[in-house]
This record gives structure tokens, sequence and C-alpha cells, in this order.
């Protein structure tokens, strides 16, 4: 892999897309020119002309965080970024392609003052050709990013009035994945689809090109090592191709041995090779039966972990691959097989990182506040991003398109149009991906169509072992707020029942008189020392192992997160009880 000149200079400099990569690209993360625009009246005076910007911000931080070099937390609605770069001589009988792995929310980008697209969606990625904008020397690339505290718009665990407060934290805006430019074919690949066939050991392809109908050859070479396992070339006279490589006595990937095949797909008209990429796959199956959850064909055990994904220095960005890969060894030295990823998209980085390591990941949308019909087609048109961005990894077994009716306020007034839209968004998923359960609404309030029937449940261990005494006969309502756990006339149809949050242990601050706590403290329970935290640790866990009839669990959480002081180590990763007595706890309690 040939990556930019000047990736060593940079922070976040590995490739951005390990899923499907090419050979030549040029990181744009580094040192911006920035603006904060509180009058909105940039693009009015024209600032996409040259104008230059009096601010410098480190890409891909947002300016809230210490490493952007701003450190705002103030909110501010409209922000500006501009940068020049230069092309380099052998790219220029190529398409140019900026891609940007995510800016929150709504963004419009320019090239030597001339507008080349737009984005709305702050956790998905969007790419555009910038060919027809280019000059030879330097090219100035202006992006102006609107994100207001709108509580209709996918925001996730980002506070509404950008006051961290309960469950919410400070807000993200603007550019917080990598940007970088890639030079490529017109003539070219441009998605690629895998699907695992476990029980025929096979790998299916699907190939969409970026070309007209016509006939053209690809060739697909799967490798474990230097070992090739299978090659086959495929003729096509569509701008589409399916191809199937058998894998004789295929390696399986899971949590213990997440083995990993490596995948070259190369396009070739006549001789000629005129584009190839670099992808990989895992041999696995996951199914849902008799309330089990399958991994290859056998039932197997969730011991998940709450993430919220955050960092104190960088926030919603991870300040190095190195720190993605820290959180999830440290899941699995925990004793974890798996990982809820909690109201954020996470970058694909970290992804690759848990197909590599062998960790099972739910992938949750970030949702919004409230409904409308405008909140339902912004949610429903980034989430199907989602699907279609994370559909290879191996790791990922779930879709959990909501989280605790966030943003369908009205089910627990039964309002039939909420109601319809959850079971939207699951039909959709499934057209999206027909391999993976989904979770319509994690932790209450169900339809008849989830897959998995998810709880969540703050209570005391010896309250939990009461409430759920009486095995799959389960109670009407849930939590602390005695939410229901089925929605409308739902009821319970013989899921996998997992308790998908549990825990909470609040550290109590010595430096906070009662009265100013933040309202959490009313919710979970708390802990005055990191002794009591692993005493009850080991309470909730004999407890929840006791449930039999249930097929996993998922603690909250693996790291504080601002004031939400929950986390088995705290913000800066410092742990709070030894890691073996947590594994051993495990060991003890449960068969992985």
């Amino acid at each position: 892999m040939k990556s930019s000149k000047n990736a060593v200079t940079v922070l976040r400099a590995e490739y951005p897309r390990p899923h499907f990569m090419r050979s030549e690209w040029h990181n744009l993360n580094g040192e911006w020119e920035f603006a904060f625009d509180d009058a909105n009246v940039g693009r009015e005076e024209r600032w996409f002309e040259g104008k230059a910007l009096p601010l410098t911000i480190t890409v891909p931080f947002a300016y809230q965080t210490k490493l952007s070099g701003i450190h705002d937390k103030a909110v501010h609605g409209v922000v500006w970024y501009a940068r020049t770069f230069a092309v380099p001589a052998d790219w220029q009988c190529k398409d140019v392609l900026i891609h940007f792995g995510a800016v929150d929310y709504r963004s419009t980008v320019w090239v030597n003052g001339q507008e080349v697209g737009h984005n709305q969606g702050g956790h998905v990625p969007f790419s555009f050709d910038l060919s027809p904008y280019l000059q030879s020397g330097d090219n100035r690339l202006v992006v102006r990013v609107e994100d207001y505290q709108d509580p209709e718009q996918p925001r996730g665990k980002q506070s509404v009035s950008g006051i961290p407060g309960a469950v919410d934290y400070y807000c993200t805006t603007g550019i917080w994945q990598s940007v970088w430019l890639e030079p490529v074919s017109v003539i070219r690949i441009d998605d690629i689809r895998i699907t695992p066939l476990f029980k025929r050991q096979a790998f299916a392809l699907q190939l969409f090109l970026h070309a007209p109908c016509g006939r053209r050859s690809i060739k697909v070479t799967v490798r474990d090592g230097e070992q090739v396992m299978g090659e086959k070339t495929h003729v096509t006279t569509n701008a589409t191709a399916q191809v199937m490589i058998s894998i004789p006595n295929a390696k399986h990937w899971t949590p213990e041995t997440p083995h990993l095949y490596d995948i070259k797909v190369t396009l070739l008209e006549g001789d000629e090779e005129v584009d190839a990429v670099w992808t990989y796959a895992g041999m696995r199956s996951v199914h849902i039966e008799d309330g089990k959850v399958f991994l290859n064909e056998k039932p197997r055990y969730l011991a998940m972990v709450l993430d919220q994904g955050y960092w104190p220095e960088g926030g919603m960005t991870a300040p190095s691959d190195e720190a993605f890969k820290a959180d999830i060894q440290l899941m699995k030295d925990l004793g974890f097989n798996g990982c809820r990823k909690h109201q954020k998209i996470e970058d694909p980085r970290w992804l690759y990182w848990c197909d590599k390591m062998g960790l099972m990941v739910w992938g949750e949308m970030a949702n919004a506040r409230s409904w409308s019909p405008r909140s339902e087609e912004l949610l429903l048109a980034e989430w199907e991003r989602v699907v279609r961005r994370d559909y290879n990894h191996p790791s990922v077994i779930s879709w959990v398109p909501m989280n605790e009716s966030w943003g369908v306020p009205g089910l627990r007034q039964n309002h039939p149009g909420q109601y319809a839209y959850l079971e939207r968004i699951v039909s959709i998923t499934r057209r999206l991906d027909q391999f993976r359960p989904v979770v319509d609404n994690d932790g209450w309030e169900h339809t008849d169509i989830t897959d998995i029937c998810a709880i969540h449940d703050y209570s005391t261990a010896a309250e939990l072992a009461e409430k759920y005494k009486n095995g799959m006969d389960l109670p009407d309502k849930v939590g602390q707020e005695h939410i229901p756990l089925f929605a409308r006339t739902s009821r319970y149809r013989g899921q996998p029942i997992i308790f998908t949050e549990v825990g909470g242990f609040l550290m109590i601050p010595q430096d906070v008189p009662e009265s100013e706590r933040d309202g959490l403290y009313d919710w979970y329970s708390s802990i005055s020392s990191n002794d009591e935290l692993l005493q009850k640790y080991e309470t909730l866990m004999e407890v929840v192992s006791s449930f039999t009839f249930a097929a996993g669990f998922c603690y909250t959480q693996l790291v504080d997160v601002e004031h939400e002081m929950n986390g088995l180590t705290t913000y800066d990763r410092q742990l709070k009880v030894p890691v073996e007595k947590i594994a051993e706890i495990h060991r003890r309690f449960f068969s992985l």
C-alpha cells in the first residue's frame, strides 16, 4: 500500500477504509484553515472563493476537542474549513475522488470556488469526483458544515442543548473522520458486497461497477496468507456481477479464532487491468433459533459490554489507530466476547480491528430525539447507508436501528404511526441484509417482529432476581421507569432474551454535593469505591448467570464518559478494577 507522502506527519495517518483498498491515495488529515460563522454570512460573502479563514484546526478532530487545537465547547451552528492541495502529475489522466469518512451534519464542498456537491448525514461516508474542478498547481478545497441543535436529526449521545447532562455528552460538529484523495480509473469497481455462505463454505461476491454495460472480465482471488484458496474469472456484459468462490476446508471466524481471508478483485477490459481493489472476508454465519443466538451453527452466549466510543482528547474521534486496538483488547482481556457500540456509527478502522482481533459487534444507529415525518426520513436515509457500509464486516452480527424509543416517544401512548415507523425500519433493514438479526428497539417497547427481545434494566441484583424469577414468563414492564416491554398489542414470541443494559454502577463524586449531582444518580445504582464496584459486579453476574432462559447480557459500560462515571475504567482508560478479577468472574459464572 502506497500511503500519502505526508502520512507520517499527521494524526490518523492509517488507510481509512481497510475493507475497500486501492494502492494509491493521499491523506488530507492535518492542519486546515477554520472559521466559525455564527452570523451565517459566509455563503453570502462567498468565503468559498478564496477567503483566508482565521483559525487553524487539526482534521479529523471536531473543534470541541483538545486534539483539534481549538477546544471550544460552545455551540456553533455553522463552521467552515479550507486547505490547499496539489495533485501528482501521474494522476492527471484519472478521476480524482475525495472521500470524507464522516462529517456532522450537513456539508457543502467547493474546489477552486466551484460547488462540487453536498451531503446530509453525520455518521456516513461520502465522495465526490474532483476532476472537472482541478487545475495545475495548488487547488483550494473549502467545506461548509451546518450542525444545528436539531432534535429531529440523528445525533446519538450528542446533547440537544449542547450542554452535557444525564446520558448526553458534548456535541461533535464538522469533520470527525479522515479525509483523503484517491486516483481511480474512469471505468472502475464501485462497490463490493461479500456474503459468507457458511453451509456451502463459499464466499458470494456482488460487484458494482462505475461503468456502462459492456463486456468485461472480473478476476477474484482469495488467499490465506500466501496460499491461493480460490480464484475465478467472471465475464459480465452488465455493470454488475456475481461471483461465488468455494473455500475448501475453510477456517471459521470466531472471537477465539478470528480468521480472515484476503481477497483481490481485478477489473479487466480485454487484457488491460483497469482497476484493482483489496478486501477481506471471514467465514461465519449468524442465525436465531429456539431462543438462542447461533454463531457458525452453534449456540453462542453473548457476554457483551456497552462502548460509547468517546475519548477525552478526541471526543468521537479516536486519537490513534492504537487506541481502537487497545479498547478492543481490553474488552477481550476482561472476558467479553462482544460489544454493543452505543448510539454511534464507529469509524471503519474500529470495525476492522474487531474483525482482526475477534469481537462480535452490535451495529447501532445514532438516534434522533423527537419524532416527525421529517425525522423518520432523515434517519432512514442515513441508516440505509450505514448498513451498506458495514455489511462486509464479519464482526457485525446484529443491527440495532433504534434504542429505548429515542425519537419515537409516542410509543408509550400507543402512537400507531410511530409503531408503524419502527416496523418499517426493521423491514428496510432486512431487505438490505437478510443474514443478520434485527433488534427493533433495544431496551423495551418492542414490536411483534423484533428478532431479539432486548431488555434494559438497571435494578439491583436482588431486584433482578425477583423480577425475572419466572424465566421466560417475562414481566409486562421493565426497568426502574416501568416501561412496557412490548408496545401496543405486541407480545413475546420466543425470541432470544438478552439483557442488553445492566449494571451501570455510578461512582459517587466526592467533591459534588448530593443536591448537585446529575440526574443519572436517580436511575442507576451508585458506588463509593472500586472495591464496591467489584463486589457489586460479581453479585450482578451471579444473578445474570442464573437466568438460564437468557441468551446473553451487555454490561453498562466499558469506559466513563464525561460525567457518566459508570465504566470499568476512567475516561482516560485507567482501570478501576483488575482485569483478571473481572475475567475470572466471567469464567466462573459463564461458559463462553
